[in-house]
């Protein structure tokens, strides 16, 4: 009696100070939580889920620590452009771009027939996201979802509604809800698409009858496409433009910039104040445009900033990732891939 006391007792003070693990995953399966039966009530009332079925995967879900810890890594300042792209622009992910092109050149020529999006807009986007399929990642989407579904307090709503659309997207797909695997963040596929946009965006490209991004060719570079032309993607229109800056104007130009960007503005008005785009097509679109600042780096390592028109595409691949680095980085694998080719 004495020794289970004692021991009630040690395991008490190890969980106040830490020493013991505080997860509720840790002390009972998912399936057990009330928070968790609530939501299989809720799948169940709401879309006519299997009970049983629900059940069966929460038990099976395991609670990810380190998943959560990586979703509370104090934010950093971003990277320099110069660092942040080098990644992209290596010869070997630009030839395998080339080789992706060539591989899936029928697939990627229907793609920009019927959605209006390039073929090398198309491939940089999987080169960036996964490195043409080579990094789909390796945590179960299940756990992962569960994980931050009811153990991130900080963004549970919108993990929740992401768990939510997994798992009508694996009942759609007769898919074992245990076996797809992605992102530690749960973006599944080649294209890293997260469960909503799956759902929303996917296309059965290959017509099968089913959407496979993982292992169709056809599905993955159709719902690319899919997803940038249900985010308005303008065909034929730029990216990024060289902006010409008149030198008096740079210093007042700059001010307007936050996190290396600007608002949209009309050219009209960035003429106004100097600032023109160079080698504009005769048919550019009238929307506003952003001035967009990169940091660069010659050969010498003196650095210097490069200044681009951000047009209506640039901020359609920002809907794939709010990052202005990220937008570039995709514009320039792409320009990087097209001349390769």
């Amino acid at each position: 009696m004495r020794r289970a006391a004692r021991s009630l007792l040690i395991l008490l003070i190890l969980a106040c100070t830490g020493g013991l693990a505080s997860s509720p995953a840790v002390a009972q399966n998912y399936a057990a939580r009330a928070d968790v039966r609530a939501f299989i009530d809720e799948m169940a009332s709401v879309h006519g889920y299997n009970r049983v079925v629900l059940k069966r995967a929460f038990a099976a879900a395991r609670y990810q620590p380190r998943i959560v810890e990586a979703m509370q890594r104090p934010l950093l300042e971003p990277p320099k452009w110069y660092d942040y792209v080098q990644q992209f622009l290596s010869q070997a992910r630009v030839e395998g771009g080339v080789a992706y092109w060539n591989a899936h050149a029928g697939e990627l020529e229907r793609v920009e027939q019927r959605f209006g999006v390039p073929p090398e807009i198309v491939v940089a986007i999987l080169g960036v996201e996964t490195y043409y399929g080579r990094n789909t990642g390796k945590h179960r989407a299940l756990d992962a979802l569960t994980t931050l579904a009811f153990d991130y307090p900080r963004r549970a709503a919108f993990f929740r509604g992401e768990l939510k659309e997994f798992l009508l997207l694996v009942r759609d797909q007769r898919v074992d809800p245990a076996a797809p695997t992605g992102s530690f963040a749960g973006a599944l596929g080649v294209p890293q698409f997260m469960p909503g946009s799956y759902r929303e965006f996917a296309v059965d490209f290959d017509g099968d009858g089913r959407i496979d991004l993982w292992t169709s060719p056809a599905d993955i570079v159709g719902s690319v496409g899919s997803y940038l032309a249900r985010h308005d993607w303008q065909r034929g229109q730029p990216v990024l433009l060289p902006a010409a800056i008149a030198e008096d104007s740079l210093a007042a130009v700059q001010r307007r910039l936050d996190g290396g960007i600007s608002e949209r503005r009309s050219a009209q008005a960035w003429s106004v104040d100097g600032v023109a785009a160079s080698g504009a097509p005769p048919d550019l679109a009238p929307d506003p445009v952003a001035l967009l600042m990169l940091e660069e780096k010659d050969a010498d390592g003196v650095e210097s900033e490069s200044y681009w028109i951000a047009c209506h595409n640039f901020y359609v691949l920002t809907r794939y990732n709010r990052s202005r680095l990220y937008a570039s980085a995709v514009y320039a694998l792409a320009t990087a891939i097209r001349l390769a080719r």
